[in-house]
């Protein structure tokens, strides 16, 4: 099946900054210098894409020149910039001032220990990123300019870490930039976190979000054939138990599958990177498409339950984010509590809808009542997820802005199995703890819903942050 996460490689633009007042003798230094560190980023394998190095700016027309060409080229994700030398900060003003892409400022130097028998003045002159960044951050934030700031000698293992937690938000970033989302139906009705402002979110964000009526999307699904179901539901036979084969049971994962084959055909058709759907609005559908949502998660789409737009641009941001890593990445909505002193915890599922990127085993394919909906029984992947360190974000509206409130997370198993709970579920401690982290999560005005990530930290949101401008509330 076609995967919705672009794989395509962008470029990170390297752009160090000196001056001529050192001659030329120096500056060939410097140049010869961040071409090194470009070559080793890119040799070591720990950042996940492509660092391009270019010239030195040296002067006001040389940064603005880089700085709009940044800007043009659809590749670059972000640019990194690096004072080796003192640059005197007013020649950047005018060209950051312009700057439309994410910016990592790498507080780095060439040497990584000072030659202490050797050190003289000409070395001083050359080797001064302590002292030139401070002058370069002065000036980004005097122009209040959103940034990461990475300190470290550039071969260490963990600077390198730090950088491709930022390239991969800039991605994530660039992504936002041309991503849609389809909503089948419109919102639950009466709940108020999930609606928004879809134009203020546009500009804010860059995605935009179309409605659709469930009959354009039952156009698709009725034009699947029974050869295309049955090669389906022979994927599904080979990935995971399916302990019921009965009539009933088989001809329900059947519809499942037709609904997933409709779903994406729909999806790539229309270049979406997520969806929404409502159980309130099944008009045609057959049954709640549970099984579709968590196939078409895992391979990278995002998904919103009950109309829930913003949850489902979040998701698709951050499985950007997390591509290629372990942990995997879920819609998600905490359901009950487990109040036993010394033990609380959260159990977290939904209807039907949590990705099995997160499964712990392989998951079960099953057909139960759902309850709720007034359609036929459904099939889910049913399982309990991994144990581990994950973080829960929700992007709300509040009208004058967007916030988005992470609360640190450690996942463990349940307590006992869970016969009678038929969906996919996942039970975890918030931090500090259940009361503290509920209370701040209820007071920060946290949605029901929201990403779960065990593939992801705080350090991955913060960077999102900083580059939608999002307020961040971090409940750690």
């Amino acid at each position: 099946m076609a995967r919705r996460i672009d794989e395509k490689k962008y470029d990170i633009w390297f752009i160090t900054g000196s001056q001529h007042l050192y001659g030329e003798e120096t500056l060939k230094k410097v140049a010869a210098d961040s071409r090194a560190v470009v070559d080793a980023l890119n040799r070591d394998g720990n950042i996940s894409q492509r660092i391009v190095w270019r010239p030195t700016v040296t002067t006001q027309a040389e940064v603005t020149e880089t700085i709009v060409a940044a800007n043009s080229d659809p590749g670059c994700a972000g640019v990194i910039c690096w004072m080796h030398t003192f640059s005197p900060a007013k020649m950047w003003i005018n060209g950051l001032k312009l700057l439309q892409k994410p910016m990592l400022h790498l507080n780095t130097q060439a040497n990584c220990e000072i030659p202490w028998s050797e050190i003289d003045m000409d070395f001083m002159n050359l080797n001064q990123a302590a002292h030139g960044d401070r002058e370069f951050g002065f000036v980004c934030t005097r122009l209040a300019l959103s940034r990461r700031v990475v300190n470290g000698f550039y071969k260490y293992r963990e600077v390198q870490r730090k950088i491709d937690v930022w390239v991969r938000v800039a991605v994530a970033w660039r992504d936002s930039q041309t991503m849609k989302i389809a909503r089948f139906g419109d919102n639950m009705r009466e709940v108020a976190v999930t609606e928004g402002n879809k134009v203020s979110a546009q500009i804010a964000f860059g995605y935009t979000v179309d409605g659709y009526g469930v009959g354009d999307l039952l156009e698709y699904i009725g034009r699947i054939t029974d050869g295309e179901v049955d090669s389906l539901v022979k994927e599904y036979f080979e990935l995971y138990t399916v302990p019921d084969r009965s009539g009933a049971a088989m001809a329900s994962i059947r519809e499942a599958a037709r609904q997933e084959l409709g779903i994406r055909a729909f999806l790539e058709t229309g270049g979406y990177s997520g969806f929404t759907t409502t159980f309130e609005d099944l008009h045609g559908l057959r049954q709640l498409p549970g099984l579709a949502a968590q196939r078409l998660m895992a391979d990278g789409y995002g998904f919103g339950a009950e109309g829930d737009w913003k949850t489902a641009a979040l998701l698709h941001s951050m499985k950007v984010m997390a591509s290629g890593l372990p942990g995997g990445v879920s819609f998600m909505e905490d359901y009950t509590y487990h109040f036993e002193r010394g033990r609380e915890r959260v159990l977290g599922s939904h209807m039907l809808e949590v990705c099995p990127s997160i499964a712990a085993g392989k998951p079960s394919l099953e057909v139960h009542p759902l309850g709720i909906g007034g359609k036929a029984d459904p099939a889910r992947l049913v399982f309990n997820t991994r144990p581990g360190p994950a973080v829960n974000a929700s992007m709300i509206e509040l009208g004058d802005r967007f916030r988005l409130v992470v609360n640190e997370v450690e996942v463990v198993a349940p307590d006992a199995d869970l016969p009678k709970l038929p969906v996919a579920r996942t039970v975890w401690i918030p931090k500090p703890d259940l009361a503290e982290g509920a209370r701040l999560w209820i007071e920060a005005g946290g949605a029901h819903h929201s990403v779960h990530a065990p593939a992801l930290t705080f350090e991955f949101m913060r960077d999102y942050a900083r580059m939608s401008g999002a307020q961040l509330i971090e409940i750690c």
